[in-house]
């Protein structure tokens, strides 16, 4: 090869290697890690199925209605199947999750299991509470039967979108920190949640888990729960970032 053409090809390759490494989407895309599916949770219910679409169902408007496939998860035809526990723990957390969900319908969206952002249909309410879709849930006592022993926090806003639509929340979660024995040193934290392109919570601290899970033990890291036993739901796009990667990256202090 003339030594003009052969230092014209030298110089190609680097460019040929570079642009074929930036077409190459990696399966976990700028670290964060992809859920909607039934490999990453525990033993999920078996009426958990996967869809390509869902909508509500036009005969029966408080259930929804599903096509077979795998970029959506659905509980089930009755929508009712046992909530979602991650296979991986995690500590601070980015969240993305997008949900649908019929007229009257409940679910939740808990970190580590344990602190819940509520889902619900809130669409139309005028001064949403804490039970309310977006809010921190209250804490809770099962007996003598099922009731609030707080008011939880209320979003800022009331974002919630019509039944039948989807709907986003971006949650960035701050764990609880415990010193070298297991004492608690500060509490779990709500960084902020953003609720259809809407900031809902801004560095919102729980001094306990929420719900009647307020009195369990708490860690410094537990799996990502979504709720499927309180009504029809399907979630897509759901995919985690640990905060540790995060801060990293932008040269922050842990």
């Amino acid at each position: 090869m003339p030594g003009i053409a052969r230092l014209r090809l030298l110089s190609i390759v680097p460019l040929i290697l570079a642009v074929a490494a930036s077409t190459a989407a990696p399966a976990e895309k700028d670290d964060w890690i992809d859920l909607t599916n039934l490999d990453s949770w525990r033993k999920p219910d078996m009426l958990w199925m996967l869809a390509d679409s869902v909508a509500v169902d036009a005969e029966k408007p408080k259930l929804l209605s599903a096509k077979a496939g795998k970029s959506i998860l659905v509980n089930g035809a009755k929508g009712r199947a046992r909530d979602l526990l991650s296979q991986r723990a995690f500590g601070d957390v980015e969240v993305h999750v997008e949900f649908l969900i019929p007229k009257g319908s409940n679910s939740g969206v808990k970190l580590q299991g344990l602190y819940e952002i509520q889902i619900l249909d809130s669409f139309g309410v005028k001064e949403p509470k804490g039970s309310d879709c977006g809010g921190i849930y209250p804490r809770a006592e099962f007996k003598p039967k099922y009731r609030y022993i707080d008011k939880g926090v209320p979003p800022l806003v009331n974002a919630c979108k019509k039944p039948g639509e989807w709907q986003t929340l971006d949650i960035v979660f701050q764990a609880p920190r415990f010193d070298a024995d297991g004492k608690k040193t500060a509490n779990a934290r709500f960084v902020k949640v953003t609720f259809n392109g809407r900031v809902i919570h801004d560095n919102v601290e729980a001094a306990t888990p929420t719900g009647h899970a307020w009195r369990r033990k708490e860690s410094a890291k537990g799996p990502l729960l979504l709720q499927g036993d309180h009504g029809p739901v399907a979630f897509r796009n759901v995919r985690v970032r640990p905060r540790e990667i995060v801060r990293e990256k932008e040269g922050t202090s842990k």
